[in-house]
């Protein structure tokens, strides 16, 4: 009979799923990294050690930074990082995109403004606008939401954006969900989200015009987009390289699309 063990690890969150003593023998392999596609990479373990009664996958949290620095060190044998870039201290990784992630622009369903430059993401993130009436909005102060200095989102939304120097006075949380949930609770606020995680609690902003749904990002008319990268140290092997291939076959990609994030190619 299986069983699901929920807890905590180094401070990252931590999912496994053991299937009574045919587990204890079993291969075990570690994910480590991305917050953003933690959630989906613990379905993704799930469903291929349904298949698979020789392998526990552990999937943790913790940022895209900690993903590539657990791939290096060997603390992971698999690091998850979503970013437009990987920095030079990835390079002697193996990198494998698996996914790619559309980045969106929320705010509270109350909040009047729907569609905003990106000189305006721009001017909302870095402070210089601090009024939402200065973008077509009410008469009220502009609250940012935004990921702390690591995380993969925060990288990649910065980059996609460019010239953003955030704001001293953003609020800064840990995962894509405290953004959503500041986001849904504070009609003055502006966040960022991987679109995979959009819900009827906040409401996403077209960007020069543009929604964030999948037929945008597919036609490249979305901008703010990027990869998911499972990261390895040299070329995968056994029971981590098995798990890569399954995120990669049809099912896995088919999985990775049904979730809300788009297939790697």
């Amino acid at each position: 009979m299986k069983r699901f063990m929920i807890g905590m690890a180094m401070g990252l969150t931590v999912v496994g799923l053991l299937a009574g003593c045919g587990r204890q023998s079993a291969a075990l392999v570690t994910v480590a990294g991305s917050t953003a596609f933690q959630p989906f990479a613990e379905k993704l373990a799930e469903q291929f050690m349904a298949m698979r009664n020789d392998v526990n996958i552990t999937v943790q949290g913790g940022g895209s930074a900690l993903g590539i620095q657990a791939a290096r060190s060997g603390t992971a044998q698999i690091g998850m990082a979503d970013l437009v870039q990987l920095p030079p201290e990835a390079a002697e990784l193996v990198s494998t995109t698996v996914a790619r992630d559309g980045l969106a622009l929320i705010v509270h369903p109350a909040n009047g403004v729907t569609n905003l430059s990106i000189e305006q993401v721009r001017g909302l993130f870095n402070g210089t606008l601090k009024n939402w009436k200065e973008a077509g909005g009410a008469d009220q102060s502009v609250r940012v939401v935004s990921r702390e200095a690591g995380s993969g989102t925060r990288s990649s939304f910065e980059q996609t954006v460019g010239g953003i120097r955030l704001t001293a006075e953003a609020i800064i949380q840990d995962s894509n969900g405290t953004i959503r949930e500041t986001v849904a609770n504070d009609p003055n606020t502006i966040g960022y989200l991987t679109h995979g995680l959009l819900s009827e609690k906040v409401r996403a902003v077209r960007v020069d015009g543009v929604d964030c749904t999948e037929a945008a990002i597919l036609e490249g008319r979305y901008k703010l987009v990027r990869p998911v990268f499972l990261l390895t140290k040299g070329a995968p092997g056994g029971a981590a390289k098995d798990f890569i291939d399954y995120v990669l076959s049809p099912e896995g990609q088919g999985m990775i699309r049904s979730y809300g994030l788009l297939p790697a190619k």
